[in-house]
């Protein structure tokens, strides 16, 4: 949607300034130079450190959306950067054809020294303004920077994932999700009904207590379908919270959507929270890197048969940074 006003200065008049005020900012920040942020690397190759640094485990695909660069731009500069021994990949092991990309530790340290250098950037320019005026500059730089990306996602045709993820209870989730849990664990595992009715009649009782301090759902919908979930159920007195019901339906491989509910997740209970656990089971290696590369460690495992077959139950825990 188009937002127009009257306003005391034209439109034309408006538009002149915010591309003379870009250009400056270009110039200033350093993104006309061949390197950036005192580094030997080009500005998008840094710009990818940053964010596989704040992602880790982002796609090839999946980054090169968030940088707006191409395919093959994409592939160089992320080529340079493995060459470099800054980053490094891990092949999924359910899709042989997709790599989650995470800094090494080399890739952390040289991440470390970007931020000290836009630190002291902004810093140095934040003491010829009056804290007033940092407030209002904060607030507007913030709208332009959304209107702008709100722009981008337009012209690229496409709804962002992140879109459609809702949070709360939604008419009909709490037979999608142990509906998604039934039929995935009956394939791999063999879990029958005990287990079906266990999900539905634990989400039941969480879900009527929504909204709650301490506990959060979060759904992708398509079409009215629910097709990925995750809760937090924490316990605000013990400062403690418990991962559950996260799933991803085999048809949204590959799209991030797990990584984006967790992202959502963690900055939740970050907020609230010293420690989050989960329970999950032996065998899921793509799920086990996704919570490890979000600084979930196992702390036990046991193997049991109360699902109806013989399991290994483990235990995940990640302490608040």
């Amino acid at each position: 949607m188009d937002i127009t006003h009257t306003s005391a200065r034209s439109r034309d008049a408006t538009i002149l300034a915010l591309r003379d005020f870009s250009r400056k900012l270009v110039r200033e920040l350093g993104f006309m130079r061949a390197t950036l942020a005192g580094t030997d690397l080009a500005p998008s190759a840094v710009h990818a450190v940053i964010e596989v640094g704040a992602s880790p485990g982002i796609n090839a695909r999946d980054l090169g959306r968030l940088l707006r660069l191409d395919k093959s731009n994409t592939s160089r500069q992320l080529a340079k950067l493995e060459s470099g021994g800054f980053i490094r990949r891990v092949t999924a092991d359910d899709d042989a054809r997709s790599s989650a990309l995470y800094l090494t530790t080399e890739g952390q340290r040289l991440r470390g020294r970007i931020d000290q250098f836009g630190t002291k950037q902004v810093s140095n320019a934040l003491r010829r303004i009056v804290p007033e005026d940092q407030e209002t500059l904060v607030r507007t730089m913030a709208l332009y920077a959304d209107a702008l990306a709100g722009d981008a996602q337009a012209s690229d045709a496409m709804e962002p994932i992140a879109l459609l993820v809702q949070e709360g209870y939604q008419p009909g989730c709490i037979g999608d999700i142990a509906s998604l849990h039934a039929r995935f664990y009956a394939e791999h595992w063999a879990f029958g009904a005990f287990f079906e009715k266990k999900v539905a009649t634990e989400l039941a009782d969480f879900a009527a207590a929504l909204p709650a301090e301490g506990k959060a759902l979060w759904l992708y919908r398509e079409h009215g379908r629910v097709l990925a979930s995750l809760a937090i159920d924490g316990d605000l007195t013990t400062g403690t919270a418990h991962l559950r019901w996260f799933i991803v339906d085999d048809s949204l491989r590959g799209t991030g959507i797990g990584r984006q509910l967790l992202i959502r997740a963690m900055q939740f209970v970050d907020e609230r929270f010293q420690s989050t656990y989960l329970w999950t089971f032996k065998g899921l290696d793509a799920a086990r890197h996704l919570y490890e590369s979000f600084g979930f460690q196992l702390t036990q495992a046991s193997e049991g048969n109360q699902w109806g077959t013989k399991v290994t139950e483990q235990r995940f825990e990640r302490h608040r940074p």
